[in-house]
């Protein structure tokens, strides 16, 4: 038998401590890592969740990596052509840790409805483009359907829609100029046939997608020239090495754009999080345990007297030390109980529900994503009880200093 557990337990359901002061104290220690633990689980599912709703929104208009000319890196459209050759396409759809690639190529023009202008980035895509990674953007209508014949059907942002008062099937004239000295633009009709919000201003207040047999032929590009290459990948913290093997795959005239690169304020932005996740948990920590090592003094004190009786009985300090710490370890198990309840309430709620708000333009999302698998709970958990658990060794070790014949001197 474990012999300070089994005291540990009698003392924590012993009747006659009700009315002492311990029980107030402990009461608010259990409190204190309750609110502790609450507060480190809903830091880590906002700051998780909104850095993957980031990074998912950017390389799903984008891809993980973009394959472009030299030429084109620090331009929104599509100045030089790529030839897609059947051995390149082959090259990078076969690198490992690719799981798909897409024909791109982007066009700046005008947008026209009635009286209404509006300045747009045409992003033209082949007919296995994968519309899957936009699906949880679409808010209204469906995606263009692609063939062998050019197609007039558009995909564009309800927030360029509002702006042009138009809707799913109204039709639109866009413009398009190659040259600065081109008196007569090119001048195409496009059906909508679905509108997307992703919340990112970006991509919402430019975008158009449409066939890129359009741009093709306003370029005067041949039929197997395009602009880039999305590629995308398994994984994001696979980009770099992936990215770079590429590289050394291609021909010298394209390079290879990681994601983190191409919008790098944004993903230095969201890395931030992490430090300030890391921060939030300290300070919960050291919060959680002064709140336990008060709780602790003041049931040690309380107990001063058991103490030394225990001393006087060759009890030795590891001993009696113990019998504080599974207390201790208890009452932290109850507020941690209590606190992951409170933490996956708000969870779960905010997962379903979406009633924290937030805004667009400055976060990039409508309402505050969070992010949670089991095994966050799990070593959040363990790591605060662990920590924890080695910190409130320091307190107890005034157990050393308790003399018995100072403390049953007087009954």
């Amino acid at each position: 038998m474990n012999l300070p557990f089994f005291i540990a337990k009698r003392m924590q359901f012993n009747p006659a401590r009700k009315g002492s002061v311990s029980v107030q104290i402990i009461k608010i220690a259990k409190l204190a890592v309750a609110l502790g633990i609450s507060t480190i689980l809903i830091a880590v599912a906002t700051g998780k969740g909104l850095q993957y709703e980031i990074q998912n929104k950017t390389v799903a208009f984008n891809g993980h990596l973009v394959v472009s000319p030299f030429e084109n890196r620090e331009s929104q459209v599509s100045v030089l052509p790529i030839s897609d050759h059947p051995q390149q396409f082959e090259t990078l759809k076969n690198e490992e840790g690719v799981t798909h690639v897409n024909r791109v190529a982007m066009k700046g023009g005008l947008l026209k409805a009635d009286d209404q202008f509006e300045g747009i980035v045409l992003k033209g895509v082949t007919p296995d483009y994968k519309w899957e990674k936009l699906k949880d953007f679409v808010v209204a209508g469906t995606f263009p359907v692609l063939g062998n014949k050019t197609s007039s059907e558009i995909l564009i942002s309800q927030v360029i829609a509002n702006r042009l008062s138009v809707e799913v099937g109204d039709t639109v004239t866009a413009y398009f100029q190659n040259t600065l000295t081109q008196k007569i633009p090119n001048v195409r009709k496009f059906k909508i046939v679905g509108l997307f919000l992703s919340g990112f201003p970006d991509f919402d207040e430019s975008y158009i997608i449409g066939d890129i047999g359009h741009i093709q032929r306003i370029n005067k590009w041949k039929k197997n020239q395009i602009g880039a290459y999305e590629v995308f990948t398994a994984q994001l913290d696979l980009v770099n090495n992936i990215g770079s093997s590429i590289y050394e795959k291609l021909p010298s005239e394209l390079d290879v754009i990681e994601i983190t690169r191409q919008y790098a304020s944004i993903f230095q932005w969201i890395s931030l999080f992490d430090f300030n996740i890391l921060i939030i948990i300290i300070v919960m920590i050291v919060v959680g345990v002064i709140n336990m090592s008060t709780a602790l003094l003041v049931l040690i004190f309380e107990r001063s007297r058991m103490i030394g009786l225990f001393k006087s009985m060759g009890a030795e300090n590891n001993m009696i030390q113990k019998i504080f710490l599974y207390n201790g370890v208890s009452i932290m198990s109850q507020g941690m109980l209590w606190g992951n309840l409170i933490g996956l309430t708000f969870f779960f709620t905010q997962k379903y529900l979406g009633w924290i708000r937030l805004d667009p333009a400055t976060y990039y999302v409508n309402s505050a994503p969070v992010y949670l698998d089991v095994m966050d709970v799990v070593w959040l958990n363990l790591g605060f009880l662990g920590v924890s658990s080695l910190l409130l060794w320091i307190p107890s070790m005034i157990i050393s200093g308790i003399s018995p014949a100072r403390v049953l001197r007087f009954r």
